[in-house]
């Protein structure tokens, strides 16, 4: 015999004609990643079910009538390292890594954005840009722009990942400009002489235009990665005035005279200089080019993202970058880090996406370029020849991206000590709700939602997903 509610459901579908999605909405799938490593990202057999029984557990209460910002996506930084394994695989071996990470079906984690850098690196094998010149020549006009290396690798990776998945996202950064714009004819710091302004924001342009050409629709655009960090290689150095001087004289004017639609967005740095694109969405003149900023969390506290928010609620929030790593044979993994800091941490303060750092390396995390590139950036999957593992990076994101499709919106929940969480309601009508227990034992809580709660239990470390 059916339970009451079930029957009250039959009786207001017969007058009502509702579809039969009401009453799957009365139990919850969970897919769950364990500490231990007994479960990784694993789709659990028993589902849990909603009930109006009452008990005294704490509630994280899903409240879908109170909405923040919409979802574009979670994913990786397609470096031209990554490319350059992943090209190098069996076609065979490629296609079936390719659909595990972008499709959304089975066990697919249905990755849905992806950053490319403009020109390489700091984890390409070579230092490169798209106008290569002898010291002593410009090229005002990028007359020879070329997107060179990329053709080799980046672009048919992309043609194969846009197959799968035709609705990308795809960010591009730069870590330098061409070295006859800077200051130094040096691929590690310096700065973009003023000069060069308008050059720049040609080579800009004819970035979007020739990946455009390609198949490969460029959706935002960062102005420089990690301006503050001129150590790395490539870098730039680029203070806030010339940043905010750049878009408002030169970038933001040439894509609107080319009618180019890709978003500009500042900062793409951490946390800790949240000062940094507030002063250049406080000038009004760079602020109408610009979509919103960027961010990493190397330094700083996720909140600063709200800090931003707060002070220009109109502009856009992007976590672009973060690296997480794990020892090869770790005996447990920490899953609940990256969940909590970066998936739950940065879409709970405003951001529409999170991107980890990066999405493959070989098992000696190579490539990276000489004198300041990153030898410890592990990517989310090794590769081996035809052969990859997963690693932490994979299963973080893996537990939103799959579930949390673009045009999602984040609703409200209540924080609870111990069980960090955020969650959203997806196009087609879902819920989903991530949690963490970053406590010192195993926690047992109720989800609660409609006046109905379903009760579930989170060992210590562990990660779940819960769809309803």
């Amino acid at each position: 015999m059916l339970p009451t509610r079930f029957l009250r459901f039959f009786i207001i579908c017969i007058f009502t004609s509702c579809s039969l999605s009401v009453i799957a909405q009365n139990q919850a799938e969970v897919w769950l990643t364990k500490a231990d490593r007994s479960v990784l990202f694993a789709k659990q057999t028993s589902k849990l079910s909603f009930t109006t029984a009452k008990n005294n557990l704490p509630n994280i209460t899903v409240n879908d009538k109170e909405t923040y910002q919409t979802i574009d996506g979670f994913g990786y930084a397609l470096t031209g390292g990554s490319a350059q394994h992943i090209i190098k695989m069996s076609a065979p071996a490629r296609a079936a890594l390719l659909k595990e990470l972008f499709a959304t079906d089975g066990n697919n984690i249905g990755v849905s954005y992806i950053r490319l850098s403009i020109g390489a690196s700091d984890l390409n094998e070579k230092v490169f840009s798209y106008n290569d010149l002898p010291e002593g020549q410009t090229d005002l006009t990028q007359a020879k722009f070329d997107l060179g290396p990329d053709k080799v690798d980046v672009i048919p990776v992309m043609k194969e990942i846009l197959a799968i998945n035709p609705k990308l996202k795809i960010m591009g950064s730069p870590w330098s400009p061409p070295l006859w714009m800077k200051t130094t004819y040096d691929a590690r710091g310096g700065m973009l002489k003023p000069e060069y302004y308008d050059a720049y924001g040609k080579y800009f342009v004819r970035y979007v235009q020739e990946m455009q050409k390609e198949g490969i629709p460029i959706d935002a655009i960062t102005v420089q990665n990690e301006p503050l960090h001129p150590g790395n290689n490539p870098s730039l150095l680029m203070v806030a005035p010339d940043q905010a001087l750049f878009v408002k004289k030169f970038l933001g004017p040439a894509f609107a005279k080319a009618n180019i639609k890709t978003k500009i967005i500042v900062y793409d740095h951490n946390a800790d200089r949240p000062d940094y694109p507030i002063s250049i969405l406080d000038d009004a003149e760079a602020r109408k080019y610009i979509d919103g900023s960027a961010f990493h969390l190397y330094g700083g506290k996720i909140e600063a993202l709200s800090d931003v928010h707060n002070a220009h609620p109109d502009k856009n929030i992007y976590f672009s970058e973060q690296m997480v790593v794990e020892q090869p044979d770790a005996t447990t993994i920490d899953i609940v880090n990256p969940v909590a800091r970066l998936i739950i941490g940065a879409t709970r303060n405003w951001s529409k996406n999170v991107l980890e750092w990066n999405l493959a390396a070989d098992p000696e995390n190579k490539p990276y370029t000489d004198r300041g590139g990153c030898s410890m950036c592990q990517g989310a999957i090794t590769i081996d020849k035809d052969n990859y593992s997963r690693n932490l990076a994979y299963y973080s994101i893996a537990h939103a991206s799959k579930f949390v499709r673009p045009g999602a919106v984040r609703i409200a929940t209540n924080d609870l000590t111990d069980l960090p969480n955020v969650a959203f309601k997806t196009p087609d009508g879902k819920h989903v709700l991530i949690v963490a227990n970053s406590g010192k034992s195993a926690n047992t809580f109720n989800i609660a939602f409609n006046g109905e709660t379903l009760v579930a239990t989170l060992d210590k470390g562990s990660v779940a997903t819960y769809i309803w």
